[in-house]
């Protein structure tokens, strides 16, 4: 047994460090002075003060207003400023109520949410989000510049920290949709520094979208087929461009389809352009086939469609070569649309490994030649995967609409779209019709929908405008 003197000795002396504790320094703490801690907060009101006309122009006049009112002219003063106000604002409500909602009701909605949705839980939704940084044991968050609404949006635009990108917010538009309580986010790059986090208030696409008119003049490069999410009309491009749409059995690929088809009606009475339809299912497009200069329903004669397809392109281009770079619409040289509903029957499903070939070299040869001389392909798909469909690059737009699985999204839209809220894989099943697009020019997709074209629609629009018709009067 060891002795009481050594066990004693043994329990008081220190602990030695060994080799695998290592060294921490800590920074000393000191106290900061209370005339520094007095100093700041007097700074920071000053600086509230100064800056608050300039940030909340409208609220500091009606406060002033008020209280020289009240200290000129004590509470009948008051009264009579207020009242006049009212009857001046219920006019003004009642005879110009754009231009009320515009400078009053959505102002003064900005501001509320501006103070009690986004500064109060800014901090805690951007922290849990991960998106403050530390430096020095502080921490720093990015900063809320302005809040702005619209008639279906909140705009809130932000000042990032020095380092961030924003990258770092677009991947992070599901927990701050979330943490927003919006049914979703998308982020807007504005400048070095700059961004604006767009938050919708309500689904502006809820309700299905009947049919729209058809127009009285086409313009190939702007046809309405349905609705985005802001409100304005979803324009779809169709000349010098081709456009892939996915989406499951039933997300609505048939409504684009239709609905581009019914923008063109004027221009497929003047012969200035023809729907060329490939319709492996015998479903979708059959039902109109009256309206297009060459159908195919099986894949033989549509592979036949594509080939003479080709043909035409390539003695269109010939004719252009060295005197003409770009398509006019005419009789002479008609705009062609090739609409395939389900590409990949004759891509990879089709049994016979020649069909597929052909019509692979085909739809390749269209989609790389035919946008400067008026051929465009318009194609619908279910599957997007390589495999199945290894031309989705050769299309410049891309419409997303519900699709299976999250890694669909990019492989559609193009790498990053997912993390830029192109969530299609998150649509709703009762909400056909409802896609993201994202067009060449930008990489943001931007949530649409396309207007349903019933059956009775499709109808109308082969009496008025079918090779049988006798008139082209406006479908309504």
């Amino acid at each position: 047994m060891m002795p009481e003197s050594k066990v004693g000795s043994a329990q008081s002396s220190p602990t030695l460090p060994t080799p695998a504790h290592g060294v921490r320094w800590t920074t000393p703490i000191v106290e900061t002075p209370g005339i520094v801690v007095l100093g700041s907060w007097i700074w920071r009101l000053v600086r509230f003060l100064v800056t608050l006309p300039f940030r909340f122009p409208v609220m500091v006049a009606c406060l002033s207003a008020s209280a020289g009112a009240w200290w000129w002219m004590d509470w009948p003063g008051l009264a009579t400023l207020w009242g006049l106000a009212s009857a001046v604002s219920l006019v003004w409500w009642r005879a110009w109520p754009d231009t009320y909602r515009t400078w009053v009701t959505l102002r003064l909605l900005a501001w509320w949410r501006h103070v009690f949705v986004y500064r109060r839980h800014w901090q805690p939704v951007l922290v849990i989000s991960g998106l403050a940084e530390s430096y020095q044991e502080r921490r720093y968050l990015p900063r809320i510049r302005r809040v702005t609404c619209s008639e279906w949006a909140d705009y809130v635009r932000v000042t990032l920290v020095a380092g961030t990108s924003p990258a770092d917010f677009e991947t992070r538009v599901a927990e701050l949709a979330h943490g927003f309580q919006a049914p979703s986010c998308r982020v807007v790059v504005d400048g070095p520094r700059r961004i604006t986090l767009e938050f919708p208030r309500h689904d502006t696409l809820a309700e299905p979208l009947e049919a729209l008119n058809v127009p009285d003049t086409v313009d190939l490069t702007a046809l309405p087929i349905g609705q985005r999410e802001d409100g304005s009309p979803w324009l779809l491009r169709l000349h010098g461009t081709h456009v892939l749409a996915a989406g499951v059995t039933g997300a609505g690929k048939g409504s684009v389809l239709w609905s581009a088809i019914r923008a063109m009606l004027p221009a497929l009475a003047d012969r200035t352009a023809q729907v060329w339809a490939l319709d492996p299912k015998r479903m979708e497009l059959s039902y109109g086939r009256d309206l297009f200069a060459q159908y195919a329903d099986d894949g033989e004669s549509a592979v036949a469609v594509l080939e003479l397809a080709v043909a035409d392109m390539q003695n269109r281009a010939r004719r252009y070569a060295g005197k003409q770079r770009s398509h006019v619409p005419s009789r002479k040289d008609p705009f062609v649309l090739v609409v395939i509903d389900e590409v990949a029957f004759l891509t990879a499903y089709h049994p016979d490994r020649d069909v597929r070939r052909r019509a692979e070299n085909a739809i390749a040869t269209l989609t790389s030649q035919g946008r400067s001389v008026g051929f465009s392909v318009l194609a619908a798909l279910q599957d997007p995967r390589k495999e199945v469909m290894n031309l989705r690059n050769l299309f410049p737009d891309k419409v997303a609409l519900r699709l299976d699985e999250a890694l669909q999204v990019d492989m559609i839209l193009g790498e990053g779209a997912r993390d830029r809220g192109g969530n299609a894989h998150l649509i709703d099943p009762t909400l056909p019709g409802v896609a993201y697009v994202r067009m060449e020019t930008s990489p943001a997709p931007v949530r649409v929908r396309a207007a349903y074209v019933s059956d009775g629609d499709i109808t109308a629009m082969v009496n008025a405008y079918g090779a049988g018709s006798s008139s082209v009067d406006e479908v309504p």
